[in-house]
């Protein structure tokens, strides 16, 4: 793989802030609860003493569903890891891990070996602003990566991955930033990583529609939706993280084919409201929807 599929941190930083803001809403009513994410976010306190429901109003302004989103995102692959961990799955592997906390924050099983891929510097950087004593600690391990002259398959093998186990992938928030020959690439090297037992895939992706038709991305009477499409991805632009691909569901389907993967689920936020924000009383309404990214789950066919 001569590209690398991990980032700077400005983007991980915006995910952990939402995390942190869903963390702040009561426990009957929040979705995710991540008890680390402030530890990544400037002017945590700040954010704390606003509290849940104004930081929540405010991002309703600038941009409405975009917190949901987020913690949708979160929340799909927290149900997947925990589902598939309870059935059985022996290991899994976070792929750009970034600020990501689930091997901590999730209630998991200590059977579950879990290995957290990125670039040296990121760990570092993370490793530093954890608490020495972390839950599932023991059967966590960090991979450091160096796409200049390191191989993640000869990484992961090196940190006693397994491949005659079963094995949960994520790739959350990445495929929009990377060029989709590294996609590829990362998920032929996946396939072939896992040849031996059953696997899992998550990958996240921005529609190619909200590059072309982004009012095709957004809920019925949503305001300004093309305008609000341009204000995301300038924003993302703006501190070095542009995004260059976007995709349909036919295309990642084939990509995910030609390596031995079935998609088995492919949802948005429009989905995910029901699922989730409804039963809490925080279902949002059509002109609220940012159908920003799908969500897709799929098995290998081995």
């Amino acid at each position: 793989m001569s590209e690398s599929i991990f980032r700077k941190d400005a983007t991980a930083q915006g995910v952990a802030k939402q995390r942190l803001i869903e963390t702040l809403a009561k426990p009957e009513e929040r979705i995710i609860n991540d008890p680390y994410a402030d530890r990544f976010v400037l002017g945590a306190s700040f954010i704390k003493f606003m509290g849940h429901r104004l930081n929540v109003w405010l991002a309703q302004k600038l941009v409405p569903g975009f917190h949901e989103h987020l913690i949708s995102r979160t929340r799909f692959i927290d149900d997947l890891v925990k589902k598939n961990s309870a059935s059985g799955v022996e290991q899994y592997v976070i792929l750009g891990a970034g600020y990501d906390s689930r091997a901590h924050r999730l209630e998991l099983p200590s059977s579950l070996r879990i290995f957290e891929v990125d670039q040296p510097e990121v760990q570092a950087r993370k490793r530093s602003k954890l608490p020495e004593e972390l839950s599932n600690s023991e059967n966590m391990t960090y991979v450091a990566v160096d796409f200049t002259h390191q191989s993640l398959t000869e990484q992961l093998m090196n940190a006693g991955f397994d491949q005659n186990k079963s094995t949960v992938f994520t790739l959350e928030g990445v495929s929009q930033y990377i060029t989709k020959e590294a996609l590829s690439s990362t998920i032929k090297e996946v396939a072939a990583l896992t040849q031996r037992a059953s696997s899992i895939f998550f990958i996240s992706y921005v529609s190619d529609l909200f590059d072309k038709n982004p009012e095709a991305c957004f809920g019925k009477g949503y305001p300004n939706a093309e305008k609000r499409a341009k204000l995301i991805m300038y924003g993302s632009a703006k501190v070095g993280e542009p995004w260059i691909s976007f995709y349909g569901a036919e295309e990642i389907e084939n990509v995910l084919s030609q390596n031995g993967y079935s998609v088995k689920e492919n949802v948005t936020l429009k989905d995910l409201n029901s699922r989730y924000f409804a039963p809490v009383g925080r279902a949002l309404s059509e002109n609220q929807l940012l159908q920003l990214e799908h969500f897709v789950m799929a098995e290998s066919q081995n």
